[in-house]
């Protein structure tokens, strides 16, 4: 019972060992190797699309999607406000303005109503609209029904940040395949990690191409070490695409893990008034995070209440992403907002969740939970 217990802990064990041992044992210590060119593969077949591009981060791989759509300086480019700051730091990084976008209350992925308003309101400014890029928050991909014909309507590229996504799917289509390329991440607290890393994963091969030339230094195909543009160092490498090739093959089993899970601090929050969990209707999310909302005005008790009862028993929980708007190094960014993410970030927390887990340290998670719960009924 000693011991914290974290928010969403990597989850690896013999598999990726023996992996990691083999990839080492082949000599393939290098940045590149076979294992990285079947992950990638592997991925891609994961996702549909027709490639993948591994890279040493989510954040790169939003850098190079970026620029594989034609971003650059003078352009801007929509953002949800909700969101991890990489998001929106990657649009700096081409040189382009974000304009952030609130969300939808229900899901806390970007507020499709407001999109079609918002492009339409810049271009009448004389403003190109370089790139949207949603976010399928905490594992839940965003309406793409409703998003990429505005997108394709509007001719706006869509950079799919699926960063938290991998192994989500929206009407049977996977994660990371909507739109010209998406973006997975493989940090150590997603659904499934390399350590560090991410990949862009695309139905457009020139683009793939591209992504990978820009991503080993835009050396050209010369003896010597030649370069006639700006590359940057990011590919991963070849034992933590081995690494991820185990985690690959473990992926249904860990999303099965977060689900149980999901659906236990359902049915343990269900009689409470103001109570909700965010997206907990979404039959297609991978479950990366569970988050709660509350009403304080019905319930009796703050978000952060919990969060505190929580953190004095060890146990790690996490606010909501603080909206970009909000965020002092994007102080003054043009918005279109409605209030949402300030509500979510105000009144949300994110619970444990990972597929690593314990038993008994899940059994500790519901136990001060439903201690929280009691003295709060007893007032």
């Amino acid at each position: 019972m000693n011991g914290t217990v974290y928010l969403s802990p990597p989850d690896v064990g013999p598999l990726e060992e023996s992996y990691l041992i083999a990839a080492l044992r082949s000599g393939w210590a290098a940045p590149i190797g076979p294992d990285l060119e079947a992950f990638e593969q592997a991925v891609a077949g994961r996702v549909g699309t027709a490639g993948a591009v591994a890279v040493n981060s989510g954040t790169a791989a939003l850098h190079l999607a970026l620029l594989g759509v034609g971003v650059g300086p003078g352009d801007v480019v929509i953002v949800p406000t909700l969101t991890f700051v990489a998001t929106a730091n990657a649009v700096r990084y081409v040189g382009a303005r974000a304009v952030f976008v609130d969300c939808d209350p229900r899901t806390g992925n970007v507020d499709v109503d407001l999109v079609d308003d918002l492009i339409r309101g810049l271009r009448s400014r004389g403003e190109r609209v370089g790139a949207i890029v949603p976010v399928d928050m905490f594992g839940s991909c965003a309406d793409y029904s409703a998003l990429s014909p505005i997108c394709a309507e509007a001719g706006v590229p869509l950079v799919e940040d699926a960063a938290e996504a991998l192994g989500a799917s929206h009407a049977g289509q996977p994660a990371g395949s909507f739109g010209q390329v998406g973006v997975l991440s493989f940090n150590g607290n997603k659904i499934m990690t390399t350590s560090g890393g991410g990949m862009l994963v695309s139905h457009d091969t020139a683009l793939l191409a591209r992504a990978r030339h820009l991503a080993t230094q835009a050396r050209e195909p010369a003896r010597h070490y030649e370069h006639r543009e700006t590359g940057y160092n990011y590919r991963l490498s070849n034992l933590l695409a081995a690494l991820g090739r185990a985690q690959l093959i473990r992926l249904d089993g860990m999303i099965a893990r977060r689900r149980h899970l999901r659906d236990s601090y359902a049915k343990l929050f269900a009689p409470v008034p103001g109570v909700r969990l965010l997206n907990a209707e979404d039959t297609e999310s991978n479950c990366w995070l569970t988050v709660l909302t509350v009403e304080p005005d019905r319930c009796g008790w703050r978000a952060d209440d919990l969060a505190v009862h929580l953190a004095e028993r060890d146990i790690e929980t996490r606010p909501v992403w603080k909206p970009m708007h909000l965020q002092p190094v994007h102080l003054g960014a043009e918005c279109l907002l409605t209030g949402a993410a300030e509500r979510l970030f105000a009144d949300g927390v994110t619970l444990p969740s990972g597929s690593a887990l314990t038993e008994p340290q899940t059994a500790r998670v519901f136990a001060a939970i439903e201690e929280f719960l009691a003295l709060r009924a007893d007032g």
